[in-house]
């Protein structure tokens, strides 16, 4: 499981942007409201902590998205 920091978060359109842990490539990670545990899309916030695992992307197997998206262990989400 990877760990990283929100980067962007999109409420009004469900989704948002992870920025991994030790991501030397600058590449941000997509992320579904869909993909968020326990429905807690609503409690996330840019900046927030969170464990996730990496997948390709269904629509564009080049890129990758985040999913079982959980808070860290120091973040609260409930």
């Amino acid at each position: 499981m990877a760990t990283g920091t929100i980067k962007t978060i999109r409420d009004d359109k469900g989704f948002g942007f992870v920025s991994p842990d030790g991501n030397n490539s600058r590449n941000d990670v997509f992320f579904h409201r869909s993909a968020v545990e326990n429905n807690g899309f609503d409690l996330l916030r840019e900046g927030q902590r969170i464990n996730f695992d990496v997948e390709p992307d269904p629509r564009d197997p080049s890129r990758q998205r985040a999913v079982h998206v959980t808070a860290a262990d120091d973040e609260d989400m409930m």
